[in-house]
C-alpha cells in the first residue's frame, strides 16, 4: 500500500510538470488542474483489474499526464474511438463510472468483408465487458467503422472525444476526413478532441506499399482543422527521441507488437514504444 501511494504521488507530480509544459506549448490554453482527477486516474492505471503487462506500459503511454492534458473530468461524457484491446478503457471506465459516461466506439462486427482482427477485437471487448461488470457495467457501446458506420451519439452530446493511435489507418483507407468530421459533430460547442498518434513522415514501409503507422503533425492538424476544430495545445508527454521511424515493418516493429526477428527484439525493447504527438483540439463556441 505504501509503495502504491508513493507511486501515485510521483505520477501526480510528474503529471503536473508535463501538463504545465504542454499548456504553454500553444497560445491561449484553457484547462484547469484537478488533484482529484490525477488521483483517480492514477489509481485506475495501477488497478488490480489491469494486467501486469498493461501496467508496465504506463511508463510509455503516460495515462495520468495525457488525460490531464486533455482535461478529463469525472462528470464528462467521453467517447473513446476504436478502443482496441481496452488499454485506455480500463482506466476511463472506473474514473467515469459514477458521475460521467463513457462510450466505446468500436468496430461493427456485423459488417461483411471486414478484417478478421476488427471483429475479434469487438467480440473480445463485449465478452470482457460482460465478464468484468464491476469495472465496465456502465460503458455504453456504439458502432464506428468509417466511412460505413459512424454512430457516435447525438449531435453536440459529448464533452471529450479521444483517439489513440488510430489516425494512420483512416488516412491510409481514405476515410480520415469523414472520421474527424464525425468527432466534430458529436462534440458540444467548446468540447475537446484529444489525439495521440505515431509521429513521423507520411510514408510507406521501406520495401512495400503497406502503411508505416506514422503520420506528420501537419497532416493530423490539417485533418482536424478541415473538420472545424481549432488547435489549442500540443504536448511532448508521449515523445520518444530514440524512435528512428525507419523500420521494415513500420511502427509495429517496436513494443508492444515487436514484429520481426526475435534476434533483434532486445534492440527494439531498448527503444521503447513509438514517438507520439499529443494534440488537443477544441470545437469553437
Amino acid at each position: 500500500m505504501i509503495n502504491r501511494c508513493l507511486s501515485i504521488l510521483c505520477l501526480k507530480a510528474i503529471a503536473i510538470g508535463f501538463l504545465v509544459v504542454g499548456l504553454f506549448a500553444c497560445s491561449e490554453p484553457s484547462a484547469e488542474i484537478s488533484d482529484g482527477i490525477f488521483e483517480s486516474v492514477a489509481l485506475a492505471a495501477e488497478g488490480g483489474h489491469r494486467s501486469e503487462e498493461n501496467i508496465t506500459r504506463n511508463s510509455y503511454r503516460h495515462p495520468v499526464e495525457t488525460l490531464a492534458f486533455f482535461g478529463l473530468q469525472p462528470d464528462m461524457t467521453v467517447v473513446e474511438i476504436s478502443p482496441g484491446t481496452l488499454w485506455y478503457t480500463e482506466i476511463l471506465a472506473p474514473v467515469l463510472k459514477h458521475k460521467g459516461r463513457l462510450v466505446a466506439a468500436a468496430y461493427d462486427a456485423s459488417l461483411p468483408n471486414m478484417p478478421p482482427y476488427q471483429a475479434r477485437l469487438t467480440n473480445q471487448m463485449l465478452e470482457r465487458f460482460k465478464s468484468e461488470s464491476s469495472i465496465f457495467s456502465e460503458v455504453q457501446v456504439t458502432k464506428f467503422t468509417p466511412p460505413d458506420i459512424m454512430q457516435l451519439g447525438d449531435d453536440n452530446s459529448a464533452d471529450l472525444v479521444l483517439t489513440f493511435r488510430n489516425s494512420h489507418g483512416w488516412v491510409h483507407a481514405g476515410s480520415a476526413g469523414q472520421a474527424y468530421k464525425s468527432f466534430f459533430t458529436v462534440l458540444k460547442a467548446g468540447g475537446v478532441l484529444g489525439v495521440v498518434q505515431h509521429r513521423g513522415e507520411n510514408r510507406l514501409r521501406p520495401s512495400s506499399n503497406k502503411m508505416s503507422g506514422y503520420l506528420s503533425e501537419a497532416t493530423v492538424i490539417a485533418l482536424a482543422e478541415e473538420a472545424g476544430f481549432v488547435l489549442e495545445a500540443k504536448s511532448e508527454i508521449n515523445a520518444n527521441p530514440k524512435d528512428t521511424k525507419d523500420y521494415e515493418r513500420g511502427v509495429w516493429t517496436l513494443p508492444p507488437v515487436l514484429q520481426g526477428s526475435p534476434l533483434t527484439r532486445n534492440r527494439y525493447l531498448q527503444i521503447g514504444e513509438s514517438d507520439r504527438m499529443t494534440l488537443k483540439f477544441r470545437k469553437p463556441l
